[in-house]
């Protein structure tokens, strides 16, 4: 689609979710995956990060736990923008995540605010205060930076979306990192820390495998650790809803990857004296395998940390997916600064930094009232 005349006024719509990608209706959901694809090349400068409209719908059609509302911003009859809301469909839910993604040719034409305000409205007629987001930036960045309250991880404060979030009312709480990892190249090391950490894990530690969806016997131990995700990842000042998981839920969610088109493997650590599972890796693709491949979850409980399970699940993941998915050049992976443990472990085995997102907060001045479109929030990828 063509760039919108910036004098134009903007038309504002809910975004409606197909019900597959050659419905009539399905034109401006495709051209929210295209914008947000774009989105992320212009502040990463890579395209690590590009999902695919069938990956995205699958998401979207499944709003059993959460839910995603879509607004379409239009000028000229030209999408030149959509901002989500997402939040959990989980009662007491106090905070919701939103996403601001404007077309790089018409960012700074009014798009993000008048975006902003309609989120934020949303958010107030929920009850919801919290607001939170991300925003990309690229990696090497130079001039003067802001630092994250945590003392760890930095972004340029002279990017435009850095400016339009300290502008709208928004506070800085965390920087992640995101590594890749080269698919291509050499797998020696990752073998030499996989063999050094099993040795020193001991026999009470079990390595797991599987490709989604996920065993019977194992259902009920993985909903366990991914839930611990929500309470045991480092989340600085975000306010993190703590999510709870079952059996239903995590074949809900493997049916989701399925419709998305995607392929799973998954890594994990047994405790053989409780079964519990203690830790676990997952790495994601979808139907072109020939793209970067995501890493989803990577966690170790906090009772069982210290045993290199992280090392464990990392380096087998890594050499099963070698196998499993060949054509893959890469693996993507965020990590909070803060979490140098998880840092060290990728550094160790050949990850690198390519990028870096921003999470920020805003709190709303008040249950029922939404901020204005110049003092409020924006952003993310």
């Amino acid at each position: 689609m063509t760039e919108g005349s910036a004098s134009a006024p903007l038309q504002i719509s809910r975004l409606v979710v197909p019900d597959d990608l050659e419905a009539t209706n399905a034109p401006p959901f495709l051209e929210m995956v295209r914008i947000a694809n774009a989105v992320c090349f212009a502040d990463t400068g890579h395209d690590h990060l590009d999902e695919l409209p069938q990956e995205v719908l699958g998401f979207w059609q499944d709003q059993a736990d959460w839910t995603q509302i879509g607004f379409v911003a239009e000028r000229s009859d030209v999408i030149v923008g959509v901002g989500k809301v997402m939040v959990a469909t989980e009662p007491g839910a106090t905070s919701l995540e939103i996403d601001l993604m404007v077309d790089p040719a018409n960012r700074g034409s009014g798009v993000e605010e008048v975006l902003l305000d309609v989120v934020e409205q949303e958010a107030s007629a929920r009850g919801i205060r919290t607001i939170q987001t991300w925003t990309l930036h690229r990696a090497g960045g130079t001039g003067r930076q802001l630092s994250a309250p945590t003392g760890f991880g930095r972004i340029p404060a002279g990017d435009p979306q850095t400016v339009f979030m300290l502008e709208h009312g928004f506070t800085l709480e965390q920087v992640e990192r995101t590594s890749v990892f080269d698919l291509t190249g050499s797998f020696d090391l990752v073998q030499q820390h996989l063999d050094a950490a099993r040795s020193f894990a001991g026999e009470e530690y079990r390595l797991l495998t599987w490709t989604s969806p996920t065993p019977e016997e194992h259902v009920d131990g993985f909903a366990y650790v991914i839930s611990r995700m929500s309470t045991d990842a480092p989340a600085a000042g975000l306010v993190i809803d703590e999510q709870h998981w079952d059996a239903a839920r995590v074949r809900r969610r493997d049916a989701r990857l399925q419709a998305q088109g995607m392929t799973v493997s998954v890594a994990a650590i047994e405790h053989i004296p409780t079964g519990a599972i203690a830790a676990y890796n997952e790495l994601v693709i979808a139907e072109d395998h020939s793209a970067a491949t995501q890493q989803y979850g990577t966690l170790v409980t906090q009772e069982h940390r210290g045993h290199r399970l992280g090392t464990i699940v990392k380096c087998a993941n890594l050499l099963r997916w070698r196998d499993l998915v060949p054509e893959s050049p890469r693996v993507s992976t965020f990590n909070a600064e803060e979490n140098r443990h998880m840092l060290d472990i990728n550094e160790a085995i050949g990850f690198v930094p390519a990028s870096y997102a921003a999470a920020w907060k805003k709190e709303l001045s008040a249950p029922g009232a939404a901020g204005s479109a110049d003092s409020s929030d924006s952003t993310g990828s």
